[in-house]
């Protein structure tokens, strides 16, 4: 949560110490980023589309929390923040959480076991508790609230990450599940193929079902119509709350004196670094002073390696692991370009907390990506990954084109709030517990100003 040099020195980026490029013509300015120009298109998947409302005054969190009734929250994850595997997901719950925790509401994360970390633990104001294995944490944490042993809530958020908690079938409270993407051929990417169609059949014949009266949300317009059209899900029954991006990712400081490529992401299949490699190989034969750095972990990081070494490419492509939030910082803002794979994504976090340090993409164009890139204006979406190379190469060659990518990054970025975030999902849940009442609290009715399709 985390290029080749044709002899010409690094366009002009953002912050202290480099150039800000002038607003283009003919931008418009955002309604959540307060002075910031945004390119016409990159508003359109946010306002205006299905599933989303253009809205004026919407209640704050803590006006929702004050008068909704709402005060225990119980939120269930396959994984927790302190994984070893722990991704994009698990950022979002902790983002969400601790939003929660701070506006007063009791909040409780089940999860399960985190290697080496206690069972039970205290986060950013909010409650952890890991009980049962990688697997098993399904049903047992089924059972435990069938039985009301982990109760009473007065909420439930269930995020279904590939294999759902079936939380229709047992929960009583009023619920939203977060439901980030399709997992679809990642079953196949991570599991033998038995499990894999065990996995398969339970995320579009199994699960399906019992979800078709249940309050989806995702995190983009791309991701909600792939939940639509694979599992068969009713448009009606499903929101988009797009994620935020931490206020410490901006701009600052000067570019690499040298092409910089950078990618963040765990080292599993879906992401595909392997595919990736490739691309930077390519890029590197035509900006020979090119760096590029891999941040992240995973179980494929030994065959990368050997791939690496293979190429000969140890000297300039470094795989770092994983990076305390400083280091993070500072080489998304030296970056000339963050670039990305992945196969799917509900978004692509590291793309927009990239373009918050003015920082450009170039990346695979699959769900999630289309609404964390506009192509052409942020960044650029490749449709064949095998030309991620070549579209890298002609990226980092174009000084004025990341000049323009990068002014449009930003102001795509100043978009996106985590406390936005964490507000849209909290008037999710309101809404539903109005609808479960039957009754139109002040709460609802406020909840109700962001309309019933957000």
């Amino acid at each position: 949560m985390t290029a080749p040099s044709n002899g010409r020195g690094p366009g002009p980026g953002p912050g202290p110490g480099a150039t800000i490029p002038p607003t283009p013509a003919g931008l418009i300015l955002p309604q959540a980023g307060a002075g910031t120009a945004v390119p016409p298109g990159i508003l359109a998947p946010q306002l205006g589309a299905p599933g989303i409302e253009d809205v004026p005054r919407p209640p704050s969190l803590a006006e929702l929390v004050e008068t909704s009734g709402l005060r225990r929250v119980h939120v269930l994850a396959w994984r927790d923040l302190d994984d070893p595997e722990s991704g994009g997901s698990e950022l979002h719950a902790d983002k969400v959480a601790e939003r929660w925790a701070q506006a007063g509401i009791d909040v409780s994360l089940r999860t399960a076991f985190a290697p080496g970390h206690p069972e039970s633990v205290r986060r950013h104001g909010y409650a952890v508790v890991r009980k049962a294995g990688r697997y098993s944490v399904f049903p047992r944490t089924a059972l435990s609230g069938a039985l009301g042993r982990t109760g009473p809530w007065d909420g439930l958020v269930e995020i279904w990450n590939g294999m759902p908690f079936f939380s229709p079938v047992w929960a009583r409270c009023p619920r939203v599940v977060f439901l980030h993407h399709v997992h679809a051929e990642m079953w196949r990417m991570v599991l033998s193929p038995k499990l894999a169609k065990v996995g398969e059949t339970v995320e579009f014949k199994v699960a399906p079902p019992f979800y078709r009266r249940t309050r989806i949300l995702t995190l983009s317009q791309s991701s909600r119509h792939e939940i639509i059209e694979l599992l068969g899900l009713p448009p009606r029954n499903i929101s988009v709350v797009p994620p935020g991006i931490d206020p410490a990712f901006t701009p600052a400081g000067e570019r690499s004196p040298h092409p910089l490529v950078v990618a963040v992401g765990r080292l599993v299949p879906v992401k595909r670094f392997d595919v990736l490699i490739d691309g930077l190989l390519r890029a590197h034969d035509e900006h020979p002073t090119m760096e590029a750095v891999i941040v992240g972990e995973g179980y494929e990081r030994p065959e990368l390696e050997k791939k690496i070494r293979a190429a000969g490419a140890g000297a300039w492509l470094r795989l770092v692991g994983r990076v305390d939030d400083d280091e993070l910082l500072s080489l998304y803002r030296r970056a000339w370009v963050l670039t990305s794979a992945s196969a799917r994504e509900g978004w692509g976090m590291t793309i927009t907390e990239a373009a918050a340090c003015g920082t450009p993409s170039v990346a695979t164009r699959i769900a999630g990506h289309t609404d964390a890139v506009v192509d052409g204006e942020t960044g650029v979406l490749v449709e064949d990954p095998a030309d991620l190379g070549k579209t890298l190469a002609g990226v980092l060659s174009d000084d004025d084109l990341r000049a323009r990518l990068s002014a449009g990054a930003l102001a795509h970025a100043a978009t996106f709030t985590w406390a936005e975030t964490a507000r849209a999902t909290f008037a999710a849940l309101v809404r539903e517990a109005a609808r479960q009442r039957g009754s139109a609290s002040p709460a609802a009715r406020a909840a109700n100003v962001i309309g019933q399709r957000r």
